[in-house]
């Protein structure tokens, strides 16, 4: 019996084995989220603003700026769930979602993203988001700083957020829900300390 012969049996005799590995080791595809959409925070931008306010994309700890949604087992443990991820980097939904509520809650006030350029004086918002995720006790917890600085890079002011939103229900389409709920209180509370700025 030549090599070749005896190549294809051997294959042959070996592909059971090979496909109960590969059973045995597939996984189902993983759940992607995004953060829910504001359908309330929709609106277009004012022709005459009274001021430019350039969103910069949310900085976030290292343990959170990764694909899996993270979930806080106890008061140490962290763990970032490898079956439910996030569908874009998160950084990006929370700039999004931030400008569209900035901009429904400031109408007088066009809300630009991190790149773009425009003449004349510009607002920077900046966050340090140092929590974003599923707590044990049931709740969405997000956490973090955001200052506000001028044209000159001169700090206007300089405040901490922290929200905490109940869960509806178990599982992780309730966790992201959550946590876009806790983030759309972060934008609220920005948003109030703007206007009385003005």
């Amino acid at each position: 019996m030549d090599t070749a012969k005896r190549a294809l049996i051997l294959v042959a005799a070996l592909a059971p084995l090979l496909w109960l590995g590969g059973c045995a080791t597939s996984s189902p595809p993983a759940q992607r989220y995004t953060l829910p959409a504001d359908l309330a925070a929709v609106s277009p931008p004012p022709a005459s603003p009274a001021q430019l306010l350039r969103v910069q994309t949310p900085r976030l700890a290292r343990y959170l700026d990764v694909e899996g949604i993270v979930l806080q087992l106890d008061d140490i443990t962290l763990n970032e769930a490898r079956s439910h991820v996030w569908a874009e980097p998160l950084p990006l939904q929370l700039e999004r979602t931030l400008r569209a509520r900035l901009a429904a809650n400031l109408p007088d006030t066009r809300v630009l993203r991190s790149d773009d350029t425009s003449p004349g004086p510009v607002l920077t918002l900046a966050l340090d988001v140092d929590r974003f995720q599923g707590h044990y006790d049931g709740t969405a917890h997000v956490a973090g700083q955001w200052q506000l600085r001028d044209s000159d890079g001169e700090s206007l002011i300089v405040e901490d957020f922290r929200a905490t939103t109940e869960l509806a229900s178990d599982g992780y389409p309730a966790l992201v829900r959550a946590l876009g709920e806790s983030w759309k209180q972060v934008a609220d509370a920005i948003s109030t300390a703007l206007r009385r700025r003005e």
